[in-house]
C-alpha cells in the first residue's frame, strides 16, 4: 500500500513538473534564423567592406561640419555687426540672430559628431598609435572647439560691443562648446585590431537593427527576438555589427575559466592515480623479492 502511494506521489510530482517545463517553454521566444554568408573573408576584404560601409556616414559629418563653421562665421558677423537684416544696432533682433546661429551651430556639431562616432564604429581606427586613435574617435571634439572657441575670442576682443552683450555672448557659446564637447565624445571606441579579432569568431547572431552581434543565440538580450540573423562573426561585421556583446563574452570568458578549472582539476587527477599506481607497483616489487 506505501508502495502504491509513492508511485501515486512520483507520478504527481512527474506531472508537476513536466507542467513547469511546458509553461517555461510557452513563455520562451522560438526564434526564425536567417543564414547570412558563411564565406569567410580576408582581413583586406573585411576592411574594404566596412570602410565602404562607413564612407556615407563620413561625408555627411563633414558636411555638417562646414555648416556649422559657416553658422559660427555668421554669429560673429552679426554680433560685430558686419551684416544687417533690417535691424539697428540698439535693436534686440541682433541678439535673437546671432543666438539663432549659435543654436544652428551646435545642431550641426552634434548630429555631425554623432555621424562621425557611427562610421568611426563601422571601420576604426588603429590603437597602435594612442595619440591618433583618441584624434580619430574625438575629431567631433575638435570640431566642437572650433565652432564655438573663435566666435568666445571675437567676442572678448570685440571694443565696440558693451559688458552686457559680451556677457551673455560667451555664456552661451561657452554652454554650446561644453554639450557639442561632451556629447561629441566617444566614451567606448572600437579598435581595428578588436574588430579583427572578434572577425575570428565561427557563428554568431544578430539582429537586423544596432551594431553588435551575440555569441550565443539565448543570450538574455535576445529574450525578445523573433528572427536571429546568424552567420560568421566576418559576415556580422559586414552587415555593420561590429561589437561582440558585453554579457555573451562574460558568459564565454566563464565558461572558459571553468573549462580551464576543470582540465587542470583532471590533470591533478591523473598525476595523482599515476602517483598511487607506481607506488602499487614498488611495493608489489618489494615484497616478491
Amino acid at each position: 500500500m506505501a508502495e502504491k502511494k509513492n508511485t501515486a506521489a512520483e507520478e504527481a510530482a512527474k506531472k508537476a513538473l513536466e507542467a513547469a517545463q511546458a509553461k517555461k517553454a510557452a513563455g520562451k521566444v522560438q526564434h526564425t534564423y536567417t543564414q547570412v554568408g558563411q564565406q569567410s573573408a580576408s582581413k583586406e576584404e573585411l576592411l574594404a567592406v566596412t570602410r565602404k560601409n562607413a564612407l556615407p556616414y563620413r561625408i555627411a559629418a563633414i558636411i555638417l561640419w562646414v555648416l556649422a563653421i559657416c553658422f559660427e562665421i555668421f554669429a560673429i558677423l552679426l554680433f560685430v555687426h558686419k551684416i544687417e537684416f533690417g535691424f539697428t544696432v540698439e535693436n534686440p533682433g541682433w541678439t535673437i540672430s546671432w543666438i539663432v546661429c549659435i543654436v544652428l551651430d551646435l545642431v550641426c556639431v552634434i548630429i555631425g559628431s554623432n555621424l562621425w562616432k557611427k562610421s568611426n564604429h563601422l571601420d576604426p581606427a588603429s590603437a597602435k598609435s594612442p595619440f591618433r586613435f583618441w584624434l580619430h574617435n574625438n575629431l567631433g571634439v575638435v570640431m566642437a572647439i572650433l565652432a564655438f572657441v573663435p566666435f568666445i575670442i571675437v567676442v572678448l576682443t570685440d571694443k565696440n560691443s558693451n559688458k552686457q552683450s559680451k556677457t551673455i555672448a560667451v555664456i552661451v557659446a561657452v554652454v554650446a562648446l561644453l554639450i557639442g564637447g561632451l556629447t561629441s565624445y566617444d566614451y567606448n571606441p572600437i579598435s581595428q585590431e578588436e574588430l579583427l579579432e572578434n572577425a575570428d569568431i565561427d557563428t554568431v547572431y544578430w539582429t537586423a537593427s544596432g551594431t553588435v552581434f551575440h555569441a550565443y543565440d539565448d543570450c538574455s538580450h535576445l529574450s525578445n527576438t523573433v528572427e536571429l540573423l546568424t552567420g560568421t562573426s566576418a559576415s556580422a561585421i559586414e552587415n555593420g555589427k561590429t561589437r561582440l556583446c558585453k554579457t555573451c563574452e562574460a558568459r564565454a570568458m566563464k565558461e572558459g575559466g571553468e573549462a580551464v578549472s576543470s582540465g587542470a582539476e583532471k590533470a591533478e587527477e591523473a598525476v595523482e592515480d599515476t602517483l598511487v599506481e607506481n607506488a602499487a607497483e614498488a611495493a608489489a616489487e618489494d615484497a616478491a623479492a
